[in-house]
């Protein structure tokens, strides 16, 4: 059977257990229909980079499909339908990637990098010292 890589954004004002919802909707309707979901992955709310239906973020869902055609033209029916999905997009791909995507991989990667910064140069110095500790302390002296 033929492998597909399909992503869909859901309107930011759905809450998170509405889009777990429809995901496992849709996910019964590939299996209904004799395929199956070997990956799912919410990559939460995110920006979108120009407006969508007056929408400036919205919920990014991947899902890897193994399945006949007639599965990704139901769960595209179904998206067509619902108010809450902003756009959706099926690739068919050769082989399913094993592992995280690259989107999740790249949020492994900021995540690593913001805490290698946290660490930075001025917790080894110490506390930074206000101006007003500084004349205190000459005046002191």
């Amino acid at each position: 059977m033929p492998y597909y890589e399909h992503v869909f954004l859901a309107r930011q004002d759905a809450s998170a257990q509405q889009v777990e919802e429809f995901t496992t909707q849709i996910t019964g309707v590939i299996e209904g229909l004799g395929g199956k979901v070997t990956k799912t992955e919410s990559w939460g709310v995110r920006s979108l980079t120009y407006r969508m239906n007056k929408n400036r973020k919205a919920h990014f869902v991947l899902l890897n499909i193994d399945g006949p055609a007639a599965v990704v033209s139901e769960i595209e029916r179904q998206e067509r339908i619902n108010e809450d999905i902003l756009r959706y997009l099926t690739v068919r791909v050769e082989e399913l990637e094993e592992g995280p995507s690259a989107m999740m991989r790249k949020a492994d990667r900021d995540r690593e990098r913001d805490g290698a910064r946290e660490g930075g140069f001025r917790s080894e110095r110490g506390p930074r010292r206000n101006r007003d500790d500084e004349e205190t302390a000459s005046e002191e002296e």
